[in-house]
């Protein structure tokens, strides 16, 4: 199963970026700048706890993701 998190923002990105360390199958579709850093550098999470950064598929047409 994929896990699709539309507008990927600040809380949509902690998910994803849980989900993708555990290995699961998880896509974003998000726009702007938000899109283009996790296309080109991953997603990445920063908390006081852990800083990791894992690659997800993202893209701004939801058809591209299926």
């Amino acid at each position: 199963m994929r896990i699709c998190v539309f507008g990927a923002g600040a809380v949509g990105s902690f998910l994803l970026a849980g989900l993708a360390r555990d290995g699961k199958d998880v896509c974003a579709v998000a726009r702007g700048p938000h899109l283009a850093a996790m296309q080109a550098s991953g997603l990445r999470l920063a908390s006081p706890a852990e800083n990791f950064t894992v690659k997800i598929h993202a893209s701004d047409d939801p058809a591209a993701l299926a």
